[in-house]
């Protein structure tokens, strides 16, 4: 089997309206597959097994190069903000840029900036490793080379985690997502413990020149994939535009959202275990790269075992009991380091750190990805990673702080405290069941033949459905339409209103606006079946036999003699 194609193109080729009302077309939705894929089902598709084996030595490299770096730091300053501020530089980017790059993900060739973001960073950890070999590197100038490789992760991740469901089927989506985790996990089982004895035997140069030609067999995987890409049915949407989209589609998902806060709540909190934990290693007497590398092998050993564990433990829990005992696993963690003393203790608190660190974010990535539809699916695993990603960069300078003014042990006690509050947020903001909704686009909308020559960027359009209610079913329609006005504004309406007619109170008008021709196109091939289970709804509401009338019209705000059109352009299909 060949790499998933993606959807068949929404809406196919430009043909007239038929006779049916199309406004929102109507399905009955499949009831979702609730049986969980097989844990290696991935690795069944070439494709994605060529770029997971690449992706296995380049997570190698990377992890050598994060020992190089937390270490140098360590031997280049006393200062625990400095050594903290490792990781938030590194994570940081992600919160800053990451948006962007969902953006251009849904809009433009991903391949293109998968392998883009692969050359930038294999030239700056490149340069990293030529300066560090002259010696030249100062502390600010470490932060600026991790800033750097920050941000080259920031383009690349919402275009690759997208790409998961371009690579497999919907049904080996969560699979696919465990199996990126137990990847990166084999490699922080030994890529570490390999950047300490790097470090110790030959110097923090050689580990950042590992990471530089760790990108070379991705390069190469990358370069021999062929993604099947669905035809291109309306010109690109502009990036400010898909940037606005997104954040409008992810501010009007309240799943989403729940999912974003207890993530950007889980980074800031445990990254307090990863961002000190140069300073828990130095702080014994036989403290030293590689014990810093074998602490942090554990901690990989762990998220191992908790990616290997995660299909049988979602089949007992529900998700919010995953993200509970993710957060009480890590408080635990965070509480033995930063009451204990015992270099074993530490080790073995180090396990369930990692599998936490697993549970946790392999369930929000899997949420997000199945809580939103293919046409936004990179920009809200975007907003996701701004908002994990940010608590982790926050969380790192913030506890870094605390620890250089009130000790590493409070620091550690500290993070332990709001990663157990964390817990029990959940009493308040569930963490959403994934799957329980269809959104696989309806793909039955077809342009309509307008009697007036249209530009794509023509515009503003205005839209008004046209329903005959009766009064008992009144509350029942006005129900449905709360549901149709977020659909609306989510897929990009604007001034969304519900009119009633005063002399004939049955008579009931939905009228919006939406900026361009192009724009109107793109919202309704953005119609998932989901969604359409409303207009199935409003339409069984509608007296009488013919469907809802549709007017589409376009402002004009000039008129004089010199017009040859009318001001407005009116469509009515009966």
């Amino acid at each position: 089997m060949g790499a998933v194609p993606l959807q068949p193109p929404a809406g196919g080729p430009r043909l007239p309206l038929p006779t049916a009302f199309q406004e929102a077309d109507f399905v009955t939705r499949p009831s979702p597959d609730p049986a969980r894929p097989a844990a290696l089902a991935p690795l069944s598709y070439p494709d994605f097994r060529l770029l997971w084996s690449a992706t296995l030595v380049s997570n190698f490299g990377g992890l050598v190069q994060a020992v190089g770096a937390a270490w140098l730091m360590t031997q280049l300053t006393d200062s625990a903000t400095l050594i903290a501020l490792v990781q938030a530089s590194n994570t940081l980017p992600i919160m800053l840029l990451a948006i962007g790059s969902g953006a251009l993900a849904d809009i433009f060739d991903r391949k293109a900036l998968l392998m883009g973001s692969l050359l930038f960073m294999a030239a700056v950890s490149l340069a990293l490793a030529v300066v560090a070999w002259s010696g030249g590197l100062t502390p600010w100038l470490l932060l600026g080379f991790t800033f750097l490789l920050g941000a080259g992760q920031a383009i690349y991740n919402p275009p690759w985690q997208a790409s998961m469901g371009d690579l497999v089927a919907r049904k080996d989506l969560p699979a696919a997502v465990s199996l990126n985790s137990v990847g990166f996990n084999l490699m922080r089982s030994v890529g570490p413990a390999a950047g300490g004895l790097i470090v110790a035997t030959l110097g923090a140069s050689a580990a950042f020149a590992v990471n530089a030609l760790s990108y070379l067999p991705l390069l190469g995987a990358m370069a021999r994939w062929k993604p099947r890409l669905a035809p291109r049915v309306t010109t690109p949407e502009p990036f400010l535009a898909a940037v606005g989209a997104g954040l409008r589609y992810v501010a009007l998902s309240p799943n989403l959202m729940r999912v974003l806060l207890r993530g950007g709540l889980f980074g800031f909190a445990a990254i307090a275990v990863l961002a000190l934990l140069p300073l828990v290693a130095k702080s014994h007497p036989e403290g030293g790269s590689l014990l810093f590398g074998g602490l942090l092998g554990c901690y990989g050993v762990g998220a191992i075992m908790g990616a290997l564990l995660n299909p049988r433990i979602r089949a007992r829990l529900d998700n919010e009991h995953v993200v509970r005992m993710a957060f009480a696993g890590f408080a635990v963690a965070a509480l033995v380091l930063g009451q204990t003393d015992s270099v074993w203790l530490h080790a073995a608190a180090m396990l369930p750190a990692g599998a936490a660190w697993v549970l946790a974010l392999s369930l929000f990535n899997v949420t997000v990805q199945l809580s939103t539809p293919r046409w936004v699916v990179a920009r809200a695993l975007a907003l996701y990673q701004m908002a994990t990603f940010g608590g982790m960069a926050a969380g790192a300078w913030i506890w870094g702080m605390v620890a250089g003014a009130q000790g590493l042990d409070t620091a550690l006690t500290a993070a332990g405290l709001v990663l157990l509050a964390g817990a029990l947020i959940g009493l308040w903001l569930r963490a959403p069941e994934f799957g329980t909704v269809d959104l696989d686009p309806v793909n039955r909308f077809r342009e309509p033949a307008l009697m007036l020559d249209l530009r794509g960027r023509s515009g503003p359009i205005m839209v008004m459905v046209d329903y005959r209610i009766d009064q008992a079913d009144v509350p029942e329609f006005l129900r449905l339409m709360q549901r149709r006005r977020n659909i609306r504004r989510r897929d990009g309406a604007r001034n969304w209103a519900l009119l009633r007619d005063l002399e004939h109170p049955d008579q009931w008008s939905e009228s919006y606006h939406i900026a361009t021709w192009d724009e109107y196109v793109r919202h309704n091939l953005r119609r998932t079946k989901s969604d359409a289970e409303v207009a199935v709804a409003l339409r069984a509401l509608h007296k009488g036999d013919s469907d809802p009338l549709v007017h589409r019209m376009i402002e004009r705000h000039s008129v004089g003699p010199q017009d040859d059109v009318p001001l407005v352009g009116k469509i009515e299909i009966a």
